[in-house]
């Protein structure tokens, strides 16, 4: 099955739904049933070869995110018809609409519908367009948890199959047991050392980082040597976490190490007293997961995909509760037994979680999309 998938909006430091789709390129390109090729940016050939080996890179789609999208729309057909692909997967909610061949794209959140303020005004306007297009004509959709799933027939009633594939977790990385002095050496390297609470993601509104910031202020008060450590790129609309930060009155405590490389983030989980992420919603979370991976005691929210992933390994809150999300550090950070019972089901919870299973997942989208073939 010659399979051409676009990893054209991935950046050079991927996070989030750059991560699922570095680790899902990976992955395919193992495989023997798969003819994977990729559709690369211009000038990112090197990394993709680097990524998948086995996978034929084509790397001529422009740099720039507009002349991308417009690029896919013109010129994505023909590189697919020219190819021969089987299957289109767009893996970041965009797809050629007249592809020519049977398609299946990935749906990570409604949000742009949900919640159009956690957004830049031009991604609302361009995305529900391009996800309104899915519905209609997308072989099959692929979301990454039950959630997403019903927030997606809920929002825009789909005519394509909806199936759901978790994301995974790098199993050889993030692993409860590590060497204690090689992580506090690596956290050195970045100003950091324990006791600490532990965030890692792109600072945007949608991490309800000031949130986490004055639930923080709450429980640093009595304990003076426990710092806060943000990690992770300022993105659009971290003014907010910014302003939070400087009335805290405990912005001296606040370390922000900015993106932290993949081979360090398990280090900062390992080590963490608590890893808290108090996203207002995800479509999955995987930093969370990745700390439950971690044997990190971990505190997050309620009502979005996060209380699916977590499940009871992890202390879940009202994502707009500064009191309850500093009670809940509080129980993580004093509380043995609640500690020790977190540390124990993080790894047993995030054991169900592999990309093994996510590729194969995929595979199966990819093959049923065959069958059924183009939507009209």
């Amino acid at each position: 099955m010659r399979v051409l998938l676009d990893v054209s909006a991935v950046p050079d430091r991927p996070v989030g739904a750059g991560h699922y789709t570095v680790a899902l390129a990976s992955g395919l390109a193992a495989r023997t049933d798969v003819e994977l090729h990729l559709l690369a940016r211009r000038n990112d050939h090197a990394r993709w070869s680097r990524i998948a080996p086995a996978a034929t890179v084509h790397g001529v789609a422009p740099a720039r995110r507009p002349d991308r999208l417009a690029w896919e729309q013109a010129r994505g057909p023909a590189l697919a018809k020219r190819l021969r692909a089987d299957v289109w997967h767009g893996p970041h909610y965009t797809m050629p609409v007249r592809a020519g061949i049977p398609t299946v794209v990935t749906i990570h959140d409604l949000t742009f519908f949900d919640h159009p303020e956690w957004h830049e005004r031009s991604k609302v306007v361009f995305f529900r367009r391009m996800i309104r297009a899915a519905a209609r004509r997308a072989t099959v959709l692929v979301c990454v948890s039950e959630y997403t799933a019903d927030r997606l027939r809920a929002v825009v009633d789909p005519r394509g199959d909806v199936v759901v594939a978790y994301h995974g977790v790098d199993h050889d990385r993030f692993v409860a047991k590590g060497d204690d002095d090689a992580d506090l050496a690596t956290l050195g390297a970045h100003g950091i050392q324990p006791p600490y609470i532990a965030f890692m993601s792109t600072i945007e509104p949608r991490k309800n980082v000031p949130t986490l910031v004055r639930a923080f202020a709450r429980v640093a008060e009595s304990r003076p040597e426990l710092r806060l450590v943000l990690a992770g790129s300022d993105g659009w609309g971290a003014r907010a976490a910014r302003d939070a930060i400087a009335a805290s009155g405990v912005a001296t405590r606040i370390i922000r190490p900015g993106y932290l490389a993949d081979a360090d983030v398990p280090a900062l989980f390992r080590q963490a007293a608590v890893v808290a992420y108090p996203s207002f919603e995800e479509g999955f979370g995987l930093p969370a997961l990745e700390g439950l991976a971690c044997g990190a005691p971990v505190v997050t929210t309620l009502g979005s995909a996060l209380a699916e992933v977590a499940g009871d390994a992890a202390l879940l809150v009202a994502p707009d509760d500064d009191a309850a999300l500093a009670r809940a550090l509080t129980s993580a950070l004093d509380d043995p037994g609640v500690a020790a019972r977190l540390r124990a089901a993080g790894p047993v919870r995030a054991a169900d979680f592999t990309w093994a299973r996510c590729v194969e997942q995929h595979v199966d989208a990819y093959r049923h999309a065959t069958t059924a073939g183009v939507r009209a």
